[in-house]
């Protein structure tokens, strides 16, 4: 039997384009589903007939708008996914969605093939600020899905979009303060960050300077009742998102769909999976530690220091700047200073 693997699967439709959205996305009202459906199925077959029948210990709907697939085609795919591989009974499956495309009987739809975490575009608390993101939802809808994802005993993560034009450390506070009222276990907290090619790239927005942008990151977690447990990310303990926590750990994990990446493990070695299923290189095992050190880096745990990961690291320069990172246990992970420049570390201490 091969490496358990990991399985993404992107779902790239979406009503309309967000304003700050750089992400693989069409925006299409009337999507092929059913042609969509079959491409998937032929990628999943393709690895099952390369990697036999794996374990499958998380699966991702991400996108895009997962939400706005039809229940049935749904099903076609996870049919397909258990099927052609061991799917585990603690899958955790987790389905992307934008508020105002789930209602109630669509949601248990979900629910009844096997979803059992749902991540919910919130991005704000605010009517006027949704609508300078461009998003087509407000507060209400976006209360309302959460709540029935709850009532119904999901697993619920809410995104939420912080550093707008204008924004000081106090509008944070306050989104902080709204979101502790909502009863979530997970959320997501992303600085907005303004990429070319996206409507708010053509734009000259009055952004934040990064002093500011750094006083709101520290703010988030002083405030919010959920601890850090990654960058952007906060959970209480046993409810963080396990398929992005065993890829951030290293672990292998098939990327299907159009705009898809993914690690995969086969033959005792490690691939580089992106773009498209076919187009896949072997990368060595100096390489996959760097990655291992880039991804594990962003968690509070920190990389786990195996033998590949140690030879990696420049221990002189981690042993002369402790105020940045420290080791606890098998675990390098950054201080709380270090994290604000978390991105100049991992330079410094990747030989």
């Amino acid at each position: 039997m091969n490496k358990a693997h990991n399985l993404y699967i992107h779902v790239p439709f979406c009503m309309s384009k967000c304003n700050y959205c750089a992400f693989y996305s069409v925006a299409c009202q009337s999507p092929d589903w059913t042609k969509y459906a079959d491409a998937i199925c032929k990628e999943l077959d393709f690895w099952a007939e390369k990697l036999g029948k794996i374990n499958i210990p998380t699966i991702f709907f991400g996108g895009g708008t997962p939400s706005l697939m039809p229940v049935s085609i749904f099903e076609q795919i996870i049919d397909c996914i258990n099927r052609k591989f061991s799917v585990n009974k603690d899958c955790e499956i987790t389905l992307e969605s934008n508020p105002g495309t789930l209602d109630k009987e669509k949601l248990s739809g979900f629910v009844q093939n096997g979803v059992n975490r749902l991540s919910v575009g919130v991005q704000s608390l605010n009517d006027m600020e949704l609508k300078f993101l461009g998003r087509r939802h407000d507060v209400k809808t976006a209360m309302n899905l959460l709540e029935n994802a709850m009532n119904i005993g999901l697993r619920v993560n809410a995104d939420f979009i912080y550093g707008l034009p204008n924004q000081s450390v106090q509008n944070v506070v306050d989104l902080c303060k709204g979101i502790n009222t909502l009863g979530l276990s997970h959320v997501s907290m992303y600085e907005l960050t303004i990429e070319a090619n996206t409507p708010f790239g053509k734009m000259n927005l009055d952004m934040p300077d990064n002093e500011e942008m750094a006083q709101m990151y520290n703010m988030i977690p002083q405030v919010l009742s959920l601890p850090r447990y990654e960058v952007s990310n906060y959970a209480k303990p046993g409810s963080e998102c396990q398929h992005n926590v065993n890829v951030w750990s290293g672990e292998a994990y098939i990327g299907v769909g159009q705009g898809a990446a993914g690690r995969v493990y086969f033959n005792n070695a490690w691939f580089e999976q992106r773009g498209n299923w076919e187009l896949f290189n072997e990368i060595s095992d100096d390489v996959r530690a760097t990655e291992k050190i880039l991804t594990g880096m962003r968690t509070m745990r920190g990389v786990k220091l195996s033998e590949d990961v140690k030879n990696k690291l420049d221990f002189d320069w981690i042993n002369s700047h402790k105020d940045l990172v420290e080791k606890t246990g098998e675990y390098l992970h950054t201080t709380n200073t270090g994290l604000l420049i978390l991105d100049d570390i991992i330079v410094d201490i990747v030989k």
